[in-house]
């Protein structure tokens, strides 16, 4: 979450405790970490994904197509049962090296894969009733390794779905599963033509909006709402922050209790999922 020039100061109503009750209109769906499941087409053609973690999950998705598996060594071991038909295939350290390219960690690892089919927003952020709903909604944030690192909190705090946009956001990559080390098979990615729709439907499905912004008038612990009240926590780019539209959209903005100093005003996008994530998940 990057510390951002002003807005135009607009008019502002004090946030109630408890957000307003929205009807919900989608059916429940079990708040566990079970792999995606298909909604619709995805587009791109197959990618290979490397390191452990990142195949070793590909591969026990069953909404996962695995097309070819190379490993180096013993490395097959590691990860788990194949898919009927898969085959593991030996291959040279050197030729992997080659493939994934310089610098990139493939621990004697890859495998071909299709894109996952697409999931629908309502479908994948239905609420589920019980526990806090959390859903992250990214505006325009294009780096993998961070949205790939964002996937990961998502995963490791039970978050329903991230929705991002169609465009001025990183594809399902390589780059990005290794960053997600695995959570891009458990977690939802949405992605959506108009960020601003999106969230008027989280809205109708009990979804209190909160961007979160260096700006913001009261802190996140402060915002957020009582009890188990669903929440659909924006976060925009690094610099700019929110687009203007998307912040009209919240319901609010809140910020994180950062000590801003001459030389750290602002965390890195991911890291300020993380730590929003924390707050989030913690009783009051």
């Amino acid at each position: 979450m990057a510390r951002k020039g002003k807005s135009p100061e607009r008019e502002r109503r004090p946030a109630p405790a408890e957000p307003p009750s929205r009807p919900r209109q989608a059916a429940e769906r079990p708040a566990d970490s079970a792999p995606r499941r298909p909604s619709g087409p995805r587009a791109g053609g197959p990618i290979w994904l490397y390191g452990i973690h990142p195949v070793k999950a590909a591969l026990a998705n069953p909404a996962r197509r695995c097309r070819r598996l190379l490993v180096a060594g013993e490395v097959v071991k590691n990860l788990g049962p194949l898919p009927g038909g898969l085959v593991a295939e030996p291959v040279d350290r050197n030729r992997l090296d080659q493939m994934v390219g310089p610098g990139a960690v493939h621990q004697g690892v890859a495998l071909l894969v299709n894109p996952l089919e697409a999931p629908e927003l309502t479908a994948a952020c239905a609420p589920a009733d019980g526990a806090r709903n959390v859903v992250l909604v990214l505006d325009q944030v294009t780096d993998p390794h961070n949205v790939g690192a964002i996937l990961r909190s998502a995963a490791a705090f039970g978050v329903r779905a991230v929705v991002t946009t169609d465009h001025h956001a990183p594809p399902d990559s390589a780059t990005l599963a290794k960053s997600a080390s695995g959570a891009l098979e458990l977690v939802p990615l949405v992605r959506v033509p108009n960020l601003a729709r999106a969230l008027v439907r989280l809205a109708e499905l009990g979804y209190w909006r909160i961007g979160l912004d260096a700006d913001g008038p009261r802190t996140l612990a402060e915002a957020k709402p009582t009890g188990t009240g669903s929440v659909a926590l924006v976060l925009g780019a690094e610099g700019p922050g929110m687009r203007r539209l998307t912040r009209e959209t919240c319901d609010e903005t809140a910020r994180l209790p950062i000590k801003v100093t001459a030389l750290v005003d602002s965390l890195n996008v991911s890291n300020a999922a993380a730590v929003a994530l924390y707050e989030l998940a913690r009783e009051a």
